[in-house]
């Protein structure tokens, strides 16, 4: 038989994460790739969630969310960013943010329409994109001064009469650059010129540092009716595994959304939904001492990749570092990656990956900060032997 997997995805196979993760198991290696942290979230929210199970929250909630949910994100919207969402008919509860993103696409865009994005990009953008039938329009993110940023003629070059959407992710995986107020203006600015919709993916808007400021792109002028605007439970309360996220629109955006969302998971798990709302109502202290806690652990990592001999970019916000393979004498963060649980026991992801352009990243690789202390340590002391390695095989 032929491949049965239709045309426009071909070219996905499995995802990186899934490859690493696995690898990290097979050689009993240190994983540093896949961004979930090794540590639970706040006991009494993981408690609200045991208790909604043994309350018999175990049949569908409404397709659009738990109540309690869909209050307390309108309700958190409107402390953090000023941003009034009405619970009922502009909130939307997903299973996490991949299928918000997933479901926005396919909501939104006609076959042949085009997709602005950011690359590096998260790698479920463009699968999301090519499910659609969309074409995926790259806008590449480079360094410049010490962080990721984007040629705002470059972004408006992109633009073509195809194009109906831009994907904005800040803060950014991979890079973990956050976009600067001036950097959203331009991008607002094209939205309202050339009438698109920006769907804003935003699972890391509480893990930011250094007094970095998060600034969904909502709130700018004429924007709110325009923007679908994604988070998520598990970047913010430590529950990657709870797959718990939200979108926040216009009602028309909403249900274009719904449409789509309630033929591919209906909804998402009720125990969760209500523990979150608990999180999202009285652990925010808990968050602000997790992000202050990733910000040492990040310069952790970052003082321990330099030492080891790589070029790292000090992130403002999400999970992880880039660094530059070059110092060691290596171009290929693929090929690194892949022999890295050989020659040091440790596990990373090829930024490559996240470009449709692979070429214009093959020498960055991205390490997750969101480990343990101790593991960090380990991390960093079997990476030393890396560059005693490549040392001796000059």
């Amino acid at each position: 038989m032929n491949d049965p997997l239709v045309a426009r995805m071909r070219g996905f196979g499995t995802t990186i994460f899934a490859e690493m993760s696995a690898l990290a198991v097979r050689t009993g290696s240190i994983n540093l790739g896949q961004g979930f942290p090794d540590t639970d979230g706040p006991a009494a929210m993981l408690e609200r969630a045991a208790s909604a199970v043994r309350e018999g929250h175990n049949q569908y909630p409404p397709g659009p969310g738990v109540p309690e949910l869909r209050q307390a994100v309108s309700e958190h919207r409107k402390e953090h960013y000023g941003l009034a969402y009405d619970p009922d008919g502009e909130i939307l509860v997903t299973v996490g943010a991949t299928e918000a993103v997933a479901a926005s696409v396919l909501a939104l865009c006609e076959p042949g329409d085009e997709v602005i994005a950011f690359e590096p990009y998260y790698d479920s953008y463009a699968a999301a994109i090519a499910l659609a039938g969309a074409v995926l329009r790259p806008v590449t993110l480079r360094p410049d001064g010490g962080r990721f940023t984007f040629d705002p003629a470059e972004l408006r070059a992109a633009v073509s009469p195809r194009t109906r959407a831009i994907l904005v992710n800040s803060p950014h995986n991979p890079t973990g650059t956050v976009l600067t107020r001036a950097e959203l203006e331009e991008i607002a600015d094209l939205c309202r010129e050339r009438d698109l919709v920006a769907v804003t993916d935003e699972v890391y808007e509480h893990l930011t540092f250094d007094g970095v400021e998060h600034v969904p792109l909502a709130t700018f002028p004429g924007m709110r009716e325009r923007t679908v605007t994604i988070s998520s439970a598990g970047k913010t309360f430590s529950v990657t595994g709870w797959k718990t996220g939200w979108v926040c629109a216009p009602p028309e955006l909403v249900r274009a959304v719904q449409t789509v969302k309630q033929f591919l998971t209906f909804t998402a798990a009720a125990p969760w939904q209500l523990a979150v709302a608990h999180g999202l109502r009285h652990e925010m202290e808990w968050v602000a001492a997790l992000r202050d806690g990733l910000q040492a652990k990040r310069d952790r990592l970052g003082a321990g990749l330099a030492a080891a001999g790589f070029d790292v970019y000090r992130p403002a916000g999400t999970y992880f570092v880039q660094a530059d393979i070059r110092p060691l004498g290596l171009a290929d963060g693929l090929a690194l990656t892949r022999d890295l649980p050989s020659l040091a026991g440790v596990v990373a992801i090829p930024t490559q990956v996240f470009y449709a352009r692979p070429e214009r990243g093959a020498h960055f690789v991205r390490f997750a900060f969101c480990k343990k202390d101790e593991v960090i340590d380990e991390a960093v002391h079997r990476l030393t032997r890396l560059g005693k390695t490549e040392g001796d095989a000059e």
